[in-house]
């Protein structure tokens, strides 16, 4: 078994791997920012903080308003760069901190006894934050920087909390997404490999693709990157790329044969749901090698063919 043609056939997986998992990305980035995902994820978390009716008032101070991204109002306005601001997608800890002693008029203040601070903090509507500021005055912390300190911390899990609710909700969205991306593609595994280890010019091509991939020196592709990459295996990409069926009335090479056209479908969108940038980073360490052993080959042909001449 050639070692060579072996890395040529991992080239070509991974190339594929590449383009269809920057397709998904692509989708699920233009998906994420239309739905505003990532801002509807922390704003639950926001809402446990201070409650359904303090929400637009703690959104709506300076330091909150100032994160609100700037995006396009929808997928039209591209056309006639209409920009709007979005939903506050991330916010660092001592901000949200401020903004909600803000919010419960602690800022203002130095020092504070026990009466007055349960006053202020009485005045904010039921909520996990508020609920948290009566645990500590009850364990007896007053003082304001101590509270400074719990809230702090207290705010950080919570943000965190809120930026895993939002990876894995897109990590479930990715995984859907590449079984249907794969599934429309029709790209099997299994066919394509073979594809790969019998045909000289489709791995040429892979190489000649990857080559270009590692140029551009980025995980991400544009979409007309992908476009044309993609171009490259329309002919070996696709259902209609399906060969030798089985006859009508042999059952057992229908069952072997819908048997491996799922195994192979499911690698592919289990390759796929890694993401672009998973394979870019392997495909810029095996392209190097298969890159090199064919020159090698190349040129040591070449020389044979040279000594040939001369003698």
């Amino acid at each position: 078994m050639s070692i060579p043609q072996v890395l040529e056939v991992a080239v070509g997986l991974v190339v594929v791997y590449y383009l269809l998992g920057s397709v998904v990305s692509l989708v699920t980035q233009w998906i994420n920012e239309s739905l505003e995902s990532r801002g509807k994820a922390l704003e639950q978390y926001l809402i446990r903080i201070v409650g359904d009716k303090k929400i637009e008032d703690l959104v709506k101070l300076p330091q909150m308003q100032a994160l609100r991204p700037i995006r396009y109002k929808n997928f039209l306005s591209v056309l006639g760069s209409a920009t709007e601001p979005k939903k506050i997608e991330k916010v660092p800890v001592a901000t949200l901190v401020d903004a909600f002693f803000d919010l419960a008029g602690l800022s203002a203040k130095k020092e504070m006894d026990l009466l007055q601070l349960a006053e202020l903090i009485d005045k904010l509507p039921d909520s996990e934050g508020k609920n948290a500021f009566i645990g500590w005055i009850n364990q007896g912390v007053t003082n304001l920087a101590d509270l400074r300190t719990r809230t702090t911390a207290y705010f950080g899990g919570m943000l965190d909390q809120a930026a895993a609710t939002f990876k894995a909700r897109a990590r479930s969205f990715v995984i859907i997404l590449s079984i249907s991306i794969t599934v429309l593609f029709g790209t099997d595994s299994i066919q394509l490999a073979k594809a790969l280890w019998t045909s000289a010019e489709l791995r040429a091509i892979a190489a000649a693709q990857a080559d270009a991939v590692v140029a551009r020196e980025g995980a991400h592709a544009d979409l007309s990157n992908i476009i044309d990459d993609l171009g490259a295996f329309s002919i070996r990409i696709g259902w209609w790329q399906t060969q030798e069926l089985p006859q009508n009335s042999d059952y057992a090479g229908w069952a072997m044969f819908i048997l491996l056209k799922a195994l192979g479908l499911g690698i592919t969108a289990a390759a796929v749901s890694q993401g672009s940038s998973f394979w870019y980073d392997l495909l810029k360490k095996v392209s190097s090698p298969a890159t090199s052993s064919s020159t090698s080959t190349s040129s040591g042909g070449s020389s044979s063919s040279s000594s040939s001449s001369s003698g």
